[in-house]
């Protein structure tokens, strides 16, 4: 029995959630090791689009359990709202949904924090949905942080929630202490049979011979140590966050599986190697409807960088990959691939750390034949046009890791799986 982590191996948004709900059937448990509400992942669901923030996608299978890890952020407010719009359209959630006691909880003041980041100039101005995700974070590493175990404890709840309220000089502290102390006490009751010790519950799990997925939020670009910092989410995305976030030792993940589409997009602000002239952006955000699950802002656009993804590779051991968005090039006359950067009048072959560098680089672009052909629904990779072949191969070739799967549109069904690859093997697909 394997367990397999699904990771993002560029700047978020490649399609991690149809894949998570794509292999769910074949696992027992699926389990989120990091981020916030800020993440959206989109699922068609009989025919109409649902998105997950915070449940892991497996909630849509029936009988599968969904774990949310310490290494995560909640706002209890939007996740009992995300529960109760899935109870809505029948998702059944009766001992299926577990939350880690020590995951860290996000309060009012987070989000007035970090809006006024938001505002902030030069470096600091990242452009963040504003959730409250970050200055979360930043009372955990600063450990201040309120757990959902402290929230649980109401004479706990209640010292912490005076202590943070003075550091943070909210207005009117001893009315802002009452309201909020009465809303999350609410809260509490409502999420308190979901609350468990979820590395305890893992381990045993895996004692079992249960199969797991783990199943990160956004993407290696974006890893708070490995990403283009500090344009970056406040967690790590990459293989050991999962985990630190959810409590259980590397030798419980048999497999990794990177996420990449077949182009590349980014969110918010930060450099982008890649990105397209303004009139090639608008084409392939029009054909990938490239808007952000979360907050609706356009993704900016770009071609296939390959110094991106053999360094998310590098980072997290990513031994097989899922092409998502194949169908989204059906158009393109030709198709770019970023091979190196030129940076400082040398070819380098690797992504530098360094912001300023990254900033300077200017991509060298391989040029193939679109195929200019549906590749809409197509479920079996000889059936794909040739030119579409040889790009997958091609991609293949750069990054040196086996293709296991290829999306071709939005569903489910819209799917080819490779036989005989590791993804395959790990999961008997």
């Amino acid at each position: 029995m394997s367990n397999v982590l699904v990771i993002g191996t560029q700047w978020g948004d490649e399609g991690k959630g149809k894949i998570v709900d794509l292999l769910s059937d074949q696992v027992d448990i699926i389990a989120r090791y990091q981020g916030g509400h800020n993440a959206g992942h989109t699922v068609i669901l009989n025919g109409k689009q649902v998105v997950l923030h915070l449940i892991p996608t497996g909630i849509l299978h029936a009988q599968k359990k969904c774990v949310i890890g310490n290494g995560t952020v909640i706002e209890p407010c939007a996740l009992i709202k995300e529960i109760t719009g899935l109870q809505k359209i029948g998702i059944n959630f009766e001992e299926r949904l577990l939350i880690s006691e020590r995951a860290h909880i996000i309060m009012p003041y987070h989000c007035r924090a970090d809006l006024a980041d938001n505002k902030a100039t030069g470096l600091r101005h990242i452009g963040t949905t504003g959730r409250g995700i970050g200055p979360a974070y930043k009372d955990k590493i600063s450990r201040i942080g309120i757990q959902m175990g402290d929230l649980l404890d109401k004479e706990l709840f209640r010292e912490k929630l005076k202590l943070n309220l003075a550091s943070y000089q909210v207005e009117d502290e001893n009315k802002s202490f009452e309201r909020i102390f009465s809303d999350y006490n609410e809260y509490a009751d409502i999420l308190a049979p979901y609350v468990c010790d979820v590395s305890y519950y893992l381990n045993q799990a895996i004692k079992e011979g249960k199969r797991i997925l783990f199943e990160s939020a956004q993407g290696t670009m974006l890893d708070i140590d490995h990403g283009t910092y500090p344009y970056v989410t406040s967690s790590n995305a990459t293989a050991g966050g999962a985990c630190t976030g959810l409590g259980i030792g590397p030798q419980h993940i048999h497999g990794s599986l990177g996420i990449t589409k077949a182009y590349t997009t980014r969110v918010g602000n930060g450099p982008f190697p890649t990105q397209a002239d303004e009139l090639t952006a608008q084409a392939l955000r029009k054909h990938g409807d490239e808007y952000g699950a979360t907050t609706g802002r356009p993704r900016r656009c770009g071609w296939f960088d390959s110094l991106v993804v053999n360094f998310a590779v590098r980072v997290s051991g990513i031994q097989s990959l899922a092409i998502t968005k194949l169908d989204v090039l059906d158009k393109s006359e030709t198709i770019k691939i970023a091979v190196a950067y030129e940076w400082q009048g040398q070819r380098i072959k690797r992504f530098p750390a360094n912001l300023r560098a990254v900033e300077q680089c200017k991509p060298i672009y391989e040029e193939l034949p679109g195929w200019m052909s549906s590749t809409r629904g197509i479920t079996a990779m000889e059936k794909l046009p040739p030119a579409a072949i040889n790009y997958l191969k091609r991609l293949r070739e750069l990054i040196g890791v086996e293709i296991s799967v290829v999306s071709t549109g939005p569903t489910r069904a819209e799917t080819i799986i490779n036989k005989g690859t590791k993804l395959a093997n790990w999961l008997g697909l």
